[in-house]
């Protein structure tokens, strides 16, 4: 197999991603209505945890990929609108993480059945999570993903992709074993 439709394949991986995370942006506003108009019932308890799950395993799973794999061949280019572009979105990985950090609290306790935060406080704390995430997101499909595409048709993205598995598999063990 040519390494061309393993790194297309590498990029529709990172691309679906993107949309997962985005769909779960909407799951967790609509989240925060149903908590304000029903409280915290079962299936609402649910979704926090699913939510909750997602950002704290797949979408951090993600940034390491970018970090990883996408990133530093960006890094590496001699165009310095690319080497800036890769270093706001390193930045943006770290107040995604703040970010996500004082929303987690909320989720967690909401999935348990206790309703200690306040949910206007969360859904303005999402409102800059999500906005900030949209904008990331636009900023590597747009700019990173497709310098990234050019730069990577001649290396082994057949390991980046079994590396990105491979860690994948460990974290589920390892939240199955806890």
């Amino acid at each position: 197999m040519s390494a061309q439709p393993v790194s297309i394949a590498v990029f529709e991986f990172l691309d679906d991603t993107h949309r997962e995370i985005q769909s779960h942006l909407v799951r967790l506003h609509a989240l925060v209505d149903a908590i304000e108009s029903s409280g915290l019932n079962q299936a609402n308890r649910e979704t926090a945890r699913r939510v909750l799950d997602y950002f704290n395993g797949e979408a951090r799973q993600h940034h390491l990929d970018e970090e990883k794999h996408i990133f530093p061949a960006l890094l590496a280019s001699q165009d310095e609108h690319i080497v800036q572009t890769t270093e706001h979105l390193i930045q943006d990985h770290g107040w995604l993480e703040e970010n996500w950090i004082q929303i987690a609290p909320s989720l967690e306790a909401a999935t348990l059945g206790n309703l200690w935060f306040d949910p206007a406080e969360l859904r303005h704390a999402l409102e800059v999570f999500e906005a900030l995430y949209l904008d990331h997101i636009l900023l590597e499909e747009s700019i990173a993903y497709p310098e990234a595409r050019k730069r990577l048709l001649e290396c082994d993205t057949v390991g980046m992709g079994r590396e990105m598995a491979r860690r994948r598999v460990l974290r589920k063990q390892e939240v199955m074993a806890h």
